[in-house]
Parts: structure tokens; sequence; C-alpha cells
């Protein structure tokens, strides 16, 4: 497969309406194969200022535009992306490589986000407040909250960006963001195709480096910079807040998360078992929603085992650009290191490993087997971190009351999932699990229209929905007296 447009593989960072390179660079390699994609230069200190200089002064006149107008430069973004699809999946598989339909997928998932806070940008409403006497008039209004920063993770390069991007710039904020090391090339992509959707310039930069404490330390202290943004782990999550604390910025954390996927007995097994795999196998596990703890009740434990080991086995291992391949490889050699330990872990501590368990040599290192673990007990390590690879780790269950005990019994609050076809046990698991997305009998939830965000320490704030605009605007209470 081959570019239809090369021109969007850039390789420096994009600031104010500019390609600005230097003299450092640093390699951007594909996991698939290991082979060299491109390398991209490194961001200067004199350039990231310049970024966020740029970002204020576009700022203001954006904020100006008419809602109608920012709309129709967002829109015409979006017909961008999805006219250049092709393209734009083929670097994120890539430098990413996940499925190629995959990629596809987030990309036009990506675009809907755009398309839909293009029209949110319209709705950006205030209210009139009755006043406590007739010579008094209350009223408030929505303003942008300034120059907005954001850091992104490699494991969704397009979503994440545009689950952020889209309703800071349709609310009339400008936007700086810092992608991964690992997969700056789909940003940089992003970039020119809002170039050549009229965003003007200085209003969306994409800054690529590896200094990430260097870059972060800027985005989250710089007093130009009102909101900070950012999805990725909630250890360094903790610390980018902490920062952001010297300036008191708002802030959206989108973190870790630890998702239990409960199955009762009553469930249909069946499709329990698909929606269970389309959940934890995405993206070769490698997201924060995927199903962590798949928690199954004792009297079925044993048909759902049966029945996912025989889904599991027919999962196709293969790189990205190959048309059967379900899932790629793992990002990098850490990552393949972490996910082994919990599996080994499990096994040395009483699990039972039925399927996988290693990595397939022939393919490549960062290929880790689609893998499956029984017999896991709560006090496992593989059952309370995040394991963020191919690993199905299965639990059992008694009683209600004890899949939620289990189910809460973590720091995290991101997703969970169950399936039942009780409709009182609907209510009851839904109102009963501390989490901030909870799916019913889907194991995939996330859609455009839905707040996506977690409680506890997964994150503060919401993305996408109608909620997703009020994180980049401010309410400005006007009191007019003696009228």
């Amino acid at each position: 497969m081959d570019f239809i447009d090369r021109t969007l593989l850039k390789t420096g960072s994009y600031i104010n309406g500019e390609w600005h390179s230097s003299q450092l660079g640093f390699d951007v390699d594909n996991p698939g194969n290991g082979s060299l994609v491109s390398t991209v230069s490194e961001v200067t200190s004199t350039q990231l200022e310049y970024a966020v200089t740029s970002a204020q002064i576009a700022q203001r006149s954006w904020a100006h535009f008419p809602a109608k107008h920012r709309s129709v430069i967002l829109i015409k973004w979006f017909q961008l992306i999805i006219d250049n699809i092709q393209d734009l999946a083929l670097i994120m598989t890539l430098e990413q490589g996940k499925a190629l339909r995959e990629s596809i997928g987030e990309i036009t998932n990506a675009a809907s986000y755009i398309e839909w806070f293009a029209e949110q940008a319209k709705r950006a409403y205030g209210d009139v407040i009755p006043a406590q006497s007739n010579e008094r008039r209350q009223v408030t209004f929505r303003q942008p909250l300034g120059v907005v920063s954001a850091i992104t993770p490699w494991n969704y390069p397009t979503g994440m960006i545009a689950r952020k991007a889209a309703p800071a710039l349709a609310a009339g904020c400008s936007f700086i963001i810092k992608p991964s090391e690992y997969t700056p090339l789909s940003a940089l992509a992003l970039a020119e195709l809002s170039r050549r959707a009229g965003v003007p310039k200085g209003v969306f930069n994409v800054v690529v480096g590896t200094d990430s404490q260097g870059i972060g330390t800027v985005l989250t202290q710089h007093p130009a910079i009102r909101k900070f943004t950012f999805t990725g782990s909630t250890k360094v999550g903790k610390r980018l807040l902490a920062q952001c604390a010297s300036t008191v910025k708002k802030t959206s954390l989108e973190l870790g998360g630890n998702a239990p996927l409960i199955i009762f007995d009553d469930a249909d097994i069946d499709m329990a078992v698909e929606q269970t795999v389309a959940s934890k196998f995405r993206n070769a596990g490698q997201t924060c929603v995927c199903a962590n703890r798949i928690i199954v009740q004792g009297t079925v434990y044993e048909q759902f085992i049966e029945k996912i080991a025989l889904k599991i086995s027919e999962l196709k291992l293969a790189n990205g650009f190959d048309s059967h391949c379900d899932l790629g490889p793992l990002i990098n050699k850490t990552a393949v290191k972490k996910v082994d330990y919990l599996v080994q872990d499990a096994i040395k501590q009483g699990a039972q490993l039925l399927i996988g368990g290693k990595t397939e040599q022939a393919l490549g290192p960062l290929y880790y087997q689609p893998t499956l673990v029984i017999n896991v007990t709560p006090k496992m390590n593989i059952a309370k971190q995040e394991i963020f690879g191919p690993v199905a780790s299965i639990l059992r269950f008694e009683t209600e009351d004890e899949a939620i005990q289990m189910a809460n019994d973590t720091k995290y609050g991101l997703a969970a999932y169950f399936f039942t076809k009780d409709p009182s046990r609907v209510w009851r698991l839904s109102e009963g699990l501390e989490y901030g997305m909870v799916g019913v009998n889907v194991g995939i939830l996330t859609a455009v229209q839905a707040p996506f965000g977690g409680i506890k320490e997964s994150g503060l704030g919401r993305e996408g929905s109608k909620n997703g605009l009020d994180d980049f605007l401010e309410i400005k209470y006007v009191c007019m007296g003696n009228l």
C-alpha cells in the first residue's frame, strides 16, 4: 500500500501556520517490523515559546470569529480528514502498528468529533436569571478559556487529539498539542489538513519531541496557557496536575483504568463472549477502557471459559497491513515486558495459562500472543494493574454483592461492563458500580454523543457529548443595576 498524497507525511513541528525544523531529530519506527518510518525534528525551547506566544495572539481574534464561521472551518477540516482517510490510516498503522481496518475506524471516529463540535460551536448558550428587583437584570454568557495545551498518548494518536482539539477550537480557544514521540506523524498530518481547511495561523499548533518532561513543564506551567488536558497514565497525570497548580489552570485528565467486565449466569453467553473479545482485544488490548478483569459467575464459569477460549484461539496475530489481521504488535519492548511479567506472575501465584502467554517470535519481538489466563484472584497483580495488552484474565464470583465488591475494589473508575437479562439488576449495577461509564450487554461503549471520562483516580472532566464544550468555556455573570 502506498500514499495517495505523500505531502501529508510531515517531519517538523507546526507552529503559527508554518513548519519548523531543528538540528536535532528522533526516529519514528514501525513496531510491526522495526523499520524506520521517518526522522522527525525535535522542537526547540525557542520554538516552544513561540508556539505559546502565537497561540495567545491568535486566540484573541479566533474568539471573535462568529460561532458559525468557526463551525464552517471545522466542517472543512472534518471533510478533509474523510477525504484523506486512506493516507491517514496508512500513517497510523506504520507508526502505531494496529490493524489497518482499526486505523480507518479510529480516523472515522476522530472525524466525527470534529463534525460534532462544529455543530456544538453554535450552542454555547447563556442564561437570563430572574433578579431580586425590577431595577436589576442578571445574565450569564460563556466565553472561551484562552490558550489550551494538551499531551496525548500513542494508542489512539488521532482520536485522542480530535476529542480535545475539536471542542477547544469550537469554543474559540487556540490549541497546542504535544503528541507521543512514538506516534507524532498522525498529529502532524492532522495539522496539515487543518491548514488546508483554513484554520487560522496559531490556532492549532503541534510541537513534537522526546523531552516529555521539559515540554510538559512549559505546557503545564506557562502563565499564558489557561487550560491543560491530558490522556495517559494516572502516575504521570498526577504529576502534571501538580504542575498545573502553580498557575491554577483548569484541567481535564483521562487517566488509567482497571475495567471490570462481569458475566452473570442469566446473560446471553454467546453474545457476552463476542462482546468481551471485542472489548479486550481491540488495539491488541492497548486501550484504557478495555476489559481488564473478566469476572464470571460460578454457575457459568466453565461454559464461558470454553467458549471464549475458542474465540481467542481464532484471533489472527499479524502485521497491521495483513488483510486478516485481528491484532498487531505492542508499541515497544517495555510494553511487552510488562504484559509478560503480569502473565508469568499470575501463573506463579496459581493462575492457569490456557492460551498464549509469550511473544510470537516468527513475527517479531513486539507480537504478544492473544492470551487467556484463568483462576485469577483479586490479590494478583494482573487483577490490580492495567494490563494494556492482549491478555484476558478470568476471575470467579458467586453472588451479585460479591461481583460489585470485586469490581469496585480498585482506585480506578473509568469504565465497567456487565452482562445480564435481569432489568432490575441493570439498575442496581448501573448505580452501584463506581465508574464514570458503564456498558450493559455491550463491550464497546464510546460514542461522540456520549460523555467520556472517569471518576476516582481515573480522571477529571468529560470529553464528547453536549458536555464536552463546557471544559473549554468560562461562565461570566453580569449584573446590570439601576435600569
